[in-house]
């Protein structure tokens, strides 16, 4: 990863014009004051010249302006910040979600457990620049998707990028790219035809191959009628942000490009839409890393190479993922789908206003409340799903993409009716940590089998640690091959004495 690479190998990355490394360093050269991508195709810099930065906001912050050429900004996201759990990644995280515009940075360092200055102070020194010149990068990143993908008029575009002013946006542009925001938009190469009214259609930029087959079918086996509905070629959700309802859809159009359609109640929530489905999909992977670390194991070679580029799917919304998650405890992926159907049905409400006229997924005060009139099952489960949903709507429990990863299982496990499985797949999915096992999961287990790999618990997890720190990717490959092996009278059993194990993960 780039934390750990040296000048020499981010130098033979930019001379070999690497593309693998796009978005997870940039380099400056001091001679053009520009920076760049390292798969720039430029000629490649002096050694002497050469400053490499983690961000582009610490190249901002160092007085250079993006290249003309490659666009750095048009880049995925970084991988290091789902592979770390310190502070710096945690506080990105956040930062692309949206909380310095909605919070501040007061909120920001609120939810990290930092004073604002120390935690200025700690971000500088790790990355080069503080937590405003990093949500300004962020919002210039934004600005640019939005004025090379869409005709929306320039002032619609700074307040959606989440610039408090015109002028704001202005000079951010022109500072970053070197030239006014109606020039860079002159520059944009269109394809396909024109986005519909009341509709944004952006190019959702990610590395190496992508399994988009296995990411629809995932998302199709779990779809709530009403919420999300999903095709074999596509998937669309609604979603409550700060700004109101918002509907989205994921698409792969012909060039092969990941695109994402949406309609917001609030332009404003746009950053925040886009890093979740960024995020729902693993679109910041480095999936050639991945592959690379698990297809040299001799049990996994054959899973990486009947599916190159395997992602792990991410949660469009924390608090809904903690209660989905604890709904599919010990049942199947279609009875947890019924389920949450019936209760979705009862205690969601609908999105007035948008053409798809969509259901939104029950607030959490809403299942606290009248949990229990709708949902089936042991008593004890009733009151654990309701006492999660209250404890998440009255704070008493806090569930984010920027939680520590340990404090966070911590304080799952902490909550009745919530065992290792559950707070170890909610880490999975809501942190997008890459390094979490299942090894009492039924489909991981009956995978493992499959894969020719120990497929008893202790021994899974015992063998897994040599592919460290890719066992979500591990854990990825084990459910696909589960779901493609014949099904045998001698396949593993959850232990029905344990209620966190479930039959299927959901």
């Amino acid at each position: 990863m780039p934390a750990t690479m040296t000048f020499d190998e981010r130098y033979r990355a930019i001379d070999a014009r690497d593309t693998r490394f796009d978005g997870q360093f940039v380099t400056a050269v001091r001679t053009t004051g520009i920076y760049c991508r390292p798969s720039c195709p430029a000629r490649t810099p002096k050694p002497g010249n050469v400053t490499f930065y983690p961000t582009s906001a610490a190249a901002h912050e160092a007085g250079y302006r993006a290249c003309r050429r490659c666009l750095p900004e048009a880049t995925p996201g970084s991988p290091e910040w789902d592979l770390r759990g310190d502070v710096a990644a945690r506080a990105m995280r956040l930062i692309t979600d949206g909380v310095v515009e909605r919070e501040g940075v007061p909120g920001l360092a609120g939810r990290l457990g930092y004073s604002s200055r120390h935690l200025t102070r700690m971000l500088s020194a790790e990355l080069g620049a503080g937590p405003l010149a990093l949500a300004r990068a962020h919002r210039a990143h934004t600005a640019r998707m939005l004025l090379v993908g869409t005709d929306l008029p320039a002032s619609e575009v700074a307040f959606s990028a989440g610039f408090a002013s015109v002028r704001q946006f202005n000079d951010t542009v022109r500072e970053v790219f070197g030239m006014p925001p109606l020039e860079l938009r002159a520059r944009r190469h269109r394809h396909g035809a024109a986005d519909e009214p009341g509709t944004i259609d952006l190019v959702l930029p990610h590395r190496g191959p992508l399994d988009v087959d296995g990411l629809f079918a995932w998302m199709a086996a779990r779809a709530i009628p009403g919420i999300e509905t999903a095709t074999p070629t596509s998937f669309a959700r609604s979603l409550r942000l700060s700004g109101g309802p918002v509907w989205f859809e994921l698409r792969v159009d012909e060039q092969g490009r990941m695109r994402l359609r949406a309609r917001l109640t609030q332009l404003r929530d746009l950053p925040t839409v886009v890093a979740r489905a960024r995020r729902l999909f693993d679109l910041d992977a480095d999936p050639l890393a991945v592959d690379a670390a698990l297809g040299s194991h001799p049990e996994l070679a054959p899973l990486v190479a009947a599916v190159p580029g395997i992602r792990v799917p991410g949660a469009a919304d924390p608090h809904e993922m903690l209660i989905r998650a604890m709904v599919g405890q010990q049942i199947t992926v279609g009875a947890a789908r019924t389920a949450l159907t019936v209760l979705s049905d009862a205690l969601g409400d609908r999105a007035p206003g948008f053409p798809e006229n969509p259901v939104l997924f029950p607030t959490m005060a809403a299942i606290a409340e009248r949990g229990h009139e709708v949902l089936r099952g042991p008593a004890a489960r009733i009151r654990a799903l309701t006492g999660a949903a209250a404890a998440l709507a009255d704070g008493g429990l806090t569930l984010t993409t920027g939680d520590d990863g340990p404090t966070q299982r911590a304080a799952l496990l902490a909550m009745p009716g919530i065992g290792p499985w559950t707070a170890d797949y909610v880490r999975m999915r809501v942190l997008g940590d890459p390094d979490v096992v299942l090894p009492g999961d039924v489909a991981v287990r009956a995978g493992a089998a499959a894969a020719g790999v120990p497929d008893d618990p202790r021994g899974l997890e015992a063998w897994s640690a040599r592919v460290a720190p890719w066992r979500s990717y591990l854990t990825a490959h084990l459910w696909r091959a589960a779901s493609a092996a014949p099904r045998s009278p001698r396949a593993p059993r959850a232990p029905r004495t344990d209620p966190d194990i479930p039959q299927e993960q959901s």
